[in-house]
This record gives C-alpha cells, structure tokens and sequence, in this order.
C-alpha cells in the first residue's frame, strides 16, 4: 500500500496537470525530494512531457538519493541549493513536504504569473506549505472539497472561497486553464477517492491476470476446544 499510495498520487497529479499546466511545459521544480519524488518526476514526463526537473530538499541527501534513482529516466535533473533556485524559470511548481507547523515552504514572491502550482505534502489539519498570498492569487482545484478545506493548503481561506472540482474539468463542465498568465494550483487532497480508485485498478488486473496467491486467514479447527490436538494431527499428517 506505500507503493500503491506513491503511484496513485503520482497519477492524479500528472493527470491534473494535463489539463491545468501550461502548454508545452518542459520544466518543474520539486521542493522536498523524499519517498514521493521520482514518482512524481516520472509521472510528469510521461504524461505532461516535462524534461528537466529542479531538486532541492533541506536534507541533501534526499536530494542526492532522488537524483541518482532518476539518473537513467531521461530527465534533465539540476540539484539545486535552494527554493528559491529550484523553482526559478519553471512551469510546474510540486511542493512534497511533510512539514505539519503551517510553514511556508513558497512563499508569494517565488510565484511567478502561469506557473501550474501541484500540492502534493502530507496533508493534515494545521499542515501547510503554501503562503496565503498565492491562493488568493490563483485558480484552486481540488479533488474532495469537504476533505481539502480541512486538510488542504485551502484551510486557511474562508469556507466560501471558490474552488473548483477537478472532475468538472476533466468532464467538460468547467474551465482549467484559461491563459497564459492565470495561476492554477491543484490542492491535492483525495486519499478516499484516489485509494478506491486504485485498489479498484489493482483488483482488476489481479482477476484478469491470475498473479495472486489464496491466503487462509481463518482458522477452521475441526474442534475449537481441542487447539493443542489440532496441531498434533496436523504435524502427523506431514
């Protein structure tokens, strides 16, 4: 389930960006370059069509460790000594923290006009990475509204702050980007919606491939009382 957790929000994010990122957007900067980064770096370059991807992390060595994961995926990857350098020049900004003290991992004077802004850390109540400023400057999409306005970067903004549901996008129903200087940021909070959905996946191909083993989780003893015995027959049945 870790590495199913990585894959599913790796897609959801590329698949956001599909429709919300800049045209022809070659360049993201990852802040934060732990357990979710190559996935996300991947994820973007095959469906988005992002080249080069700006690194940088507080700890170094997460940073190097991402660096030498992605070394044979194609990608131009720039090991970067700040935030600030990490998303300089970029189309796609993906903020992956775990910080849970409201930080400011981006702050309002790094966001520059048409940049797609993918908040992907672990959400929780009081867990930011977001400066206020640039929500208020942006067009926010969500995937689950009731669950986002209190785990997302959008807690700290009114209840009736609009947001948009990415479904209606994706559907035809509203619009994603609408120019080349809007700011969109996908506030990526979804757990439910996304586990179902991949757990649905996995099943499936499951059934249709056969790759599985029946496990016996339930103990069955022919005399519920008689334990002991139970395991006496069974060892001179071998």
């Amino acid at each position: 389930m870790t590495i199913l957790t990585a894959l599913r929000t790796a897609a959801t994010s590329a698949l956001a960006a599909k429709y919300l990122a800049p045209k022809g957007a070659k360049t993201m900067g990852m802040i934060g370059n732990g357990a979710q980064c190559e996935f996300q770096a991947l994820a973007f370059q095959k469906v988005v069509g992002v080249e080069t991807v700006r690194l940088y992390d507080i700890d170094p060595r997460a940073t190097t460790k991402a660096s030498r994961n992605l070394k044979s995926s194609g990608l131009n990857v720039i090991i970067c000594r700040s935030a600030e350098e990490a998303v300089t020049g970029v189309d796609i900004i993906t903020t992956c923290t775990a910080d849970k003290q409201n930080a400011t991992v981006l702050s309002d004077n790094m966001v520059g006009s048409g940049v797609h802004i993918n908040a992907i850390g672990g959400d929780c109540p009081g867990k930011t990475e977001l400066h206020r400023d640039i929500l208020l400057r942006a067009n926010i999409f969500v995937e689950y509204p009731p669950q986002t306005r209190v785990e997302g970067e959008i807690q700290v903004l009114d209840e009736d702050h609009p947001i948009t549901e990415l479904w209606q996008v994706i559907n035809g129903q509203a619009e994603g980007r609408t120019s080349e200087r809007q700011i969109t940021l996908f506030d990526s909070v979804g757990f439910a919606t996304e586990d179902f959905s991949a757990l649905r996946y996995v099943h499936q191909q499951l059934k249709n491939g056969g790759h599985y083993i029946n496990l016996d989780l339930l103990a069955d003893p022919d005399d519920p009382r008689d334990l002991f015995g139970m395991v006496e027959r069974a060892k001179r049945a071998k």
